[in-house]
């Protein structure tokens, strides 16, 4: 038995027009631990931007019902030569009710169960998922779990990256975001401190009523010196940007250099010895990443995404990373949304020029069955 459902495709041509269109797609009965689930929310995150907006131009798109014809940058259309004529689902996660599963005992297990899942392609009626990836929501709605992988296990995993390389404090830029308030939580729990990093007052007043105890505004004039005094109260050396673009990390290096040079007994040429890392984990600015010769040489940057960190771990530690969300999912790990937006709503031009901005704290979940 097969089902048939629409579901959100972006193809790219090389020309640089890129489609985003529902299409009609028959979803096959699971085998194995596969699970069929019927989609009833997923959140828009940034990762998914990347293949909806990203280098788009959005004002002068075609408009047209359950459908959007537009054209990249050259530049940004060139980066994605391998994709060029070849549809992508989109959409990371979501939740809803498994329907079909196959015959495995996990995917069993779960038959008739509200789940949260990562399928590749949650912007759909349906959706085809692996029943190790799936979380059984107990009583919660599918909004509640919608967001209960990108951001809960990105937040969790640079907890987990802090301890295993040795650390106990970390920066984290773009902080009022949802995944910058589960990261607060989470650190206030685990006793990791933490500096946060935002560019409002409003923000900042944010995080402070959530517990927060070191917040710099990057709109200050002093920033950088708030920074390093932060820096210096924490021993924060570790350092995980989503902004990518700009001297968001050029600046947090710089601060993490300015305190270990103060510390310093006699001065060299190269700098500190003082180990100073910064992961980039997202491209919030599309513009190049900015580095300056201003920390020595005891620098590290890198980047870091979700799928390799949970690679990396154990049985052990993925099933202790998917118990914590689960038992956190309506307090430490809670998402707010700005709207809600049925898969046809999401393709007008007033959601996607709104939601496209990714603005802090006005994140769009999209409800298929709308």
């Amino acid at each position: 038995m097969t089902t048939t459902g629409r579901q959100l495709v972006s193809t790219l041509t090389a020309d640089g027009k890129m489609t985003l269109a529902l299409e009609e797609k028959v979803f096959p009965e699971p085998t194995g631990n596969l699970v069929l689930v019927r989609m009833e929310a997923a959140p828009i995150n940034p990762s998914d931007l990347f293949l909806m907006t990203t280098g788009a131009d959005l004002e002068n798109a075609s408009y047209s019902p359950g459908k959007i014809e537009m054209q990249l940058h050259p530049m940004v259309a060139a980066g994605q030569a391998a994709r060029h004529g070849k549809p992508q689902t989109v959409g990371n996660e979501g939740a809803g009710t498994v329907i079909a599963a196959g015959g495995g005992e996990m995917a069993q297990a779960l038959m008739g169960q509200r789940v949260a899942c990562v399928p590749g392609n949650a912007f759909s009626e349906y959706a085809i998922a692996d029943a190790m990836m799936c979380l059984p929501l107990g009583e919660h709605s599918s909004e509640v779990g919608a967001s209960s992988f990108v951001n809960p296990l990105t937040a969790l995993g640079f907890v987990e990256t802090a301890k295993r390389e040795g650390h106990d404090a970390i920066i984290h830029a773009a902080a009022a975001s949802n995944l910058g308030q589960m990261l607060n939580r989470i650190c206030q729990e685990d006793g990791m401190a933490l500096v946060n990093i935002v560019r409002k007052d409003a923000q900042a007043t944010l995080l402070r009523e959530q517990g927060a105890s070191h917040v710099v505004n990057s709109s200050d004039r002093d920033f950088e010196m708030q920074l390093a005094s932060a820096i210096d109260d924490t021993g924060a050396y570790l350092g995980f940007d989503p902004i990518g673009g700009g001297n968001t990390t050029d600046t947090c290096l710089r601060a993490m250099e300015r305190v270990a040079a103060s510390k310093m007994t006699e001065y060299s040429r190269y700098g500190s010895d003082q180990a100073k890392k910064m992961y980039i984990y997202g491209r919030l600015d599309l513009t190049p990443t900015i580095l300056t010769p201003s920390y020595g040489f005891g620098w590290t940057v890198s980047g870091w995404l979700l799928m390799p960190f949970l690679n990396s771990c154990d049985m052990q530690t993925m099933m202790a990373l998917r118990t914590r969300v689960q038992q956190g999912l309506t307090s430490t790990f809670a998402s707010q949304y700005k709207a809600r937006v049925g898969l046809d709503e999401m393709l007008t031009k007033e959601a996607i020029m709104d939601y496209s901005q990714m603005a802090t704290g006005e994140k769009y979940l999209v409800t298929p069955l709308r």
